[in-house]
C-alpha cells in the first residue's frame, strides 16, 4: 500500500519540481479554526513559475491540495508569500504610475462647462 502523503509534503514537491532554485523553497504549515494554511515561500525570480500564466498553475496548485485536504475532511488553503524584489510588485508601481500620468486633471464643473462655450 502506499504511502500517505501530507499537505505540506505535497506542496513542496509539486513546487520544488516547477522551480529553477528548489533549495530556497520554504512551505509552512499552520492549523487554526478555519482549517488548514500552507504557506509557501520562493525565490523572487521563481514566482512566475508559481504563479503561472494568469494564476493557472497557483489555481491548480490550490485545487489539487484541495483534493489532497478533503481526504483528511480538512479545509486547506494556499498563501503565496510575495518575496521582495518580486517583478509582480515593480509591475503594478509602474502601472499605478501610469495611470497617474495619463489621468486627466480634475475640473470643476464651471471649468468644464466654460470649456464647453468656448
Amino acid at each position: 500500500m502506499a504511502e500517505r502523503v501530507t499537505d505540506q509534503e505535497f506542496v513542496e514537491f509539486v513546487v520544488k519540481q516547477l522551480v529553477d532554485k528548489p533549495e530556497a523553497v520554504v512551505v509552512d504549515r499552520k492549523v487554526d479554526e478555519m482549517g488548514v494554511l500552507i504557506t509557501l515561500t520562493v525565490d523572487p525570480q521563481d514566482m512566475g513559475m508559481v504563479i503561472g500564466r494568469e494564476g493557472a498553475t497557483a489555481k491548480a496548485i490550490r485545487t489539487l491540495l484541495r483534493v489532497v485536504g478533503a481526504r483528511d475532511n480538512a479545509r486547506v488553503n494556499l498563501k503565496i508569500n510575495e518575496p521582495e524584489g518580486s517583478e509582480r510588485a515593480r509591475r503594478m508601481e509602474r502601472s499605478e504610475e501610469r495611470v497617474q500620468e495619463d489621468a486627466p486633471s480634475r475640473k470643476t464643473l464651471d471649468e468644464v462647462v466654460g470649456d464647453l462655450e468656448m
